[in-house]
């Protein structure tokens, strides 16, 4: 199936010939469905906690996080041409000439078009984009009204303009101050020094594309000095690409392996999953994890990061529970009662699911068993009402094993053309907004490989097109979906408004994104 030159390109990319073997066996035998037993709801795997409760665990988060390493894993490697689609068709199928606005909203069914250009005024880069159209246009000011917006939408996402289209996300200006507008990779620099900074420094990775990696040196260029002394925190910024090692092939609808023009294989990202490399390299006591366009205004972000807080101190709490049990183990003096309180533990405040023959174990067996499923990294996952439509989430699955556990599942690891599946979805009241912290050291203080705990039938095959040919490609486990499948894990309810992503341009005139 492959030639030497091929087995010379899976080397230079550092993958091995039986990874690529696998991946296309995996795509030939198709993904494997989750299993679902049912939804996780508040009281059956999500955790809500009240008012008296949420302080106290702020403040054990609080008590211990100056004797913490602390790091803050942004992934920021995602293009913004997403949040322009609209405005690309617009630019596409919109004649200034001849065209209106309104005519062109209600002949393309396109109410985004018209909240853009009605609100124009309100949005953080306005002044910006405004200032570069009449530099590049000195008639800007003579143009008529549909011609002025056709020309500012173009000066944004063209080449020759801002080029925002080509930024990442993190890049963008999301917010506009007095002192001036911020993109999302300042606002998580800011926001790391309301909880995730200790003794005077604040850790953050972002996952960056290696082509723009130089513009977030850039940006922070600009602002960490006064940043630092405003704040009185020092910036440890680092920053990592996904590994080539990492993707993976494509193969045509006809199951052949899709190539390039010159005779090369095609590889392709694997998904955010692969991204658990990255994380992997990081050394820290606790992780936090957050994607780069949930973010808000500081003054919002002031009360939603007692929430990170929140999380973090569940955290604590288990892991020295946790810690105290694996030693009390490893002494080799526990009885009968400490083990089945060390079981109780595990059920109840780590949802993990006792096997039935449990208790027909030799005291010996009991005690490996148990150090065995105490003995892993933990996350503590905050999860949201679900408002809109049913989809990924938190779910109780089982394994081909039998052995059922709580999971975030991605919306494609589901059947939902099985009804007993699908009915499970229709039932889901939560899903996962990327909010996470995790502890990825054992007891000992040695870090977790967390390769190790990594379900690969958790991966899945997605449909795309590649210069007009439909191909199946492979996406490696999700970073918090079968990545972390063997992890044990705990669910927090968070309220809504600590969900605020930027799925197109328009969110960007939400109040929470509004100064």
């Amino acid at each position: 199936m492959f030639t030497e030159k091929d087995i010379k390109q899976f080397e230079i990319k550092g993958i091995t010939l039986k990874q690529v073997e696998a991946q296309v066996s995996r795509i030939k035998n198709g993904m494997s469905y989750s299993n679902l037993i049912s939804a996780a709801t508040v009281g059956n795997g999500i955790i809500s906690f009240n008012e008296t409760e949420t302080n106290r665990l702020i403040k054990v988060y609080e008590n211990k996080q100056e004797s913490l390493s602390i790091v803050k894993f942004v992934p920021a490697s995602g293009a913004a041409t997403r949040m322009f689609k609209f405005l690309f068709q617009f630019l596409n199928n919109f004649n200034p000439n001849k065209d209106t606005i309104e005519d062109y909203a209600e002949k393309h069914n396109d109410s985004l078009i018209k909240t853009f250009t009605s609100q124009l005024e309100n949005f953080p880069f306005y002044e910006d984009v405004l200032l570069k159209a009449k530099t590049l246009n000195p008639n800007f000011e003579n143009l008529s009204k549909n011609e002025a917006f056709y020309e500012i939408i173009k000066t944004m996402l063209q080449e020759d303009g801002l080029n925002y289209s080509f930024l990442p996300k993190g890049l963008l200006p999301f917010h506009k101050y007095p002192s001036g507008t911020n993109t999302p990779f300042q606002e998580h620099l800011i926001e790391s020094t309301l909880y995730a900074s200790s003794n005077g420094q604040a850790n953050l990775h972002f996952t960056v594309s290696e082509k723009h990696h130089n513009y977030f040196e850039s940006e922070l260029n600009t602002f960490k000095n006064d940043l630092e002394k405003e704040t009185n925190i020092k910036f440890n910024v680092s920053y990592s690409y996904q590994k080539e090692a990492t993707e993976t092939l494509a193969l045509t609808t006809d199951n052949k392996i899709y190539r390039n023009e010159d005779g090369s294989i095609l590889f392709r990202p694997a998904g955010h999953g692969a991204l658990l490399e990255n994380l992997n390299d990081l050394n820290a006591d606790i992780i936090f994890i957050k994607n780069v366009d949930n973010m808000v205004v500081f003054n919002l972000n002031k009360k939603l990061s007692n929430y990170k807080k929140l999380i973090a101190g569940v955290l604590r709490e288990a892991q020295e529970k946790t810690f105290t049990y694996l030693n009390e183990l490893d002494a080799n003096s526990v009885g009968e009662a400490k083990l089945l309180e060390i079981a109780a533990f595990l059920s109840s405040k780590l949802n993990v699911v006792i096997d039935d023959d449990f208790d027909d174990y030799k005291l010996e067996e009991k005690g490996n068993y148990l150090k065995d499923k105490l003995n892993r990294p933990i996350r503590v996952c905050g999860m949201v009402k679900n408002e809109g439509e049913p989809g990924g989430g938190p779910f109780w699955v089982k394994d081909e094993k039998g052995n059922i556990s709580l999971q975030i599942v991605e919306f494609a690891q589901i059947d939902i053309t099985n009804k007993a599946q699908n009915d499970i979805v229709q039932n889901a009241t939560h899903f996962n907004p990327t909010d996470l912290v995790c502890g990825v050291k054992n007891y000992k203080g040695e870090k977790f490989d967390l390769m190790n705990y990594v379900d690969p039938e958790a991966a899945f095959i997605t449909m795309k097109t590649q210069n007009g040919i439909d191909i199946q490609a492979l996406e490696l486990p999700g970073l918090w979906n079968g990545s972390m499948a063997y992890w044990n894990s705990i669910f927090v309810e968070l309220p809504i408004e600590t969900f605020n992503p930027v799925k197109t341009v328009n969110d960007l005139l939400k109040p929470v994104h509004q100064v």
